[in-house]
């Protein structure tokens, strides 16, 4: 297909054969991680039918007796549904009685851990899930990948796009991406969870959707360097901040390509739509303000983490510039902004980029 949806995938519209996979209610669907996302996750599937259970893992026990007696997670604005269960750590496996898609709610850092735990309940679904976006420190593994070693019996998708959880709690429009290695695959688990609130589109570059939300943490840093560095230095560098986007993507499709995925994908949802609603607000790009104004980089970082605040990007930064290593790439846009917030170059350098 082409236009705008080019590197967004497919949906059940574009090849006229409607709802696929499980019909409405019929799916068996157990959200693993009761953070942010899997109670919108979870919230979502429930409201769109399907028979759905929310398991709080032990790092979630700071939010499990809220969501117990508030029904409510502190970060999400919408209530739970009435017919959602939320079990703790020792009901793994009453949460997973009779489950046929398991979503795997957990950052980048906790995927493995959290797959570990579920395995021996995850082989039993037809797929799994994972909404995470990063690479495993230290193996540089992707989610699906990390899935993949854990739990080798069952095919998994990694969700791609523009998806803030509170935002799909309040079923406000959504529009991202399924990925799997087969396209069927990511249709048959989506089919539980589509809505004309939620829009997915279905590919088979799960490569590339997967490389894209590592990438597009340090743009939204870069972007955010920007605004600090206006704001101490009363300036808007509205313009700066087009161009060094503009150039910022480039490079995201660049580097998406040499690692084996399309074009397409990083120019679509996965890559510029991620990128760009990342961009606009959140952790990183609150962290690139607050250094982009003046403050230390790492000291910043350190202050954010003490309140709760995870910044993927910084660890993303130093993938990014491993991989694009790796690849004998010269990405400058994401050269400077590893340079600023991991060597303490001046934020000012990042518009050098544009010379």
């Amino acid at each position: 297909m082409g236009g705008w949806a080019a590197g967004m995938g497919t949906t059940s519209r574009d090849t006229g054969q409607g709802t696929l996979g499980y019909g409405l209610g019929m799916a068996r669907v157990t959200i693993f991680g009761a953070g942010a996302m899997g109670t919108a996750m979870a919230i979502h599937a429930a409201r769109r039918g399907a028979d759905t259970a929310l398991w709080a893992n032990p790092r979630d026990s700071r939010v499990l007796e809220i969501l117990m007696k508030d029904r409510k997670h502190p970060a999400i604005p919408a209530h739970l549904p009435e017919s959602l269960p939320v079990f703790g750590p020792d009901d793994l496996a009453k949460a997973a009685e009779g489950i046929e898609i398991a979503v795997l709610a957990a950052n980048s850092a906790g995927m493995r851990s959290l797959a570990q735990m579920v395995s021996s309940v995850a082989n039993d679904a037809a797929q799994v899930v994972s909404v995470a976006k990063g690479l495993e420190e230290d193996t540089f593994l992707r989610m699906s990948e990390v899935i993949g070693q854990e739990i080798p019996q069952t095919p998994a998708v990694s969700i791609g796009g523009p998806c803030l959880a509170s935002e799909l709690a309040q079923e406000l429009p959504t529009s991202v991406v399924w990925a799997a290695h087969e396209e069927s695959t990511a249709r048959a688990a989506g089919a539980a969870f589509e809505t004309p609130a939620y829009q997915l589109f279905y590919t088979d570059d799960l490569i590339g959707t997967e490389y894209c939300s590592v990438i597009k943490n340090v743009a939204a840093i870069g972007m955010g360097l920007l605004d600090g560095l206006g704001m101490a230095m009363a300036e808007n560098f509205k313009n700066a901040k087009a161009a060094l986007f503009t150039k910022a993507m480039d490079e995201v499709a660049t580097l998406v390509v040499a690692l084996g995925g399309r074009s397409e994908t990083a120019l679509g949802l996965a890559g510029l739509g991620d990128c760009l609603v990342t961009g606009l607000g959140g952790r990183n790009r609150l962290y690139g303000e607050l250094v982009g104004a003046g403050r230390h980089p790492r000291a910043t970082l350190e202050d954010m983490q003490s309140r709760g605040l995870t910044v993927e990007g910084y660890d993303s930064s130093l993938d990014v510039q491993k991989l694009m290593t790796e690849q004998g790439l010269d990405l400058p846009y994401h050269s400077a902004v590893y340079r600023v917030i991991v060597e303490g170059d001046d934020p000012r350098s990042l518009l050098e980029v544009l010379c």
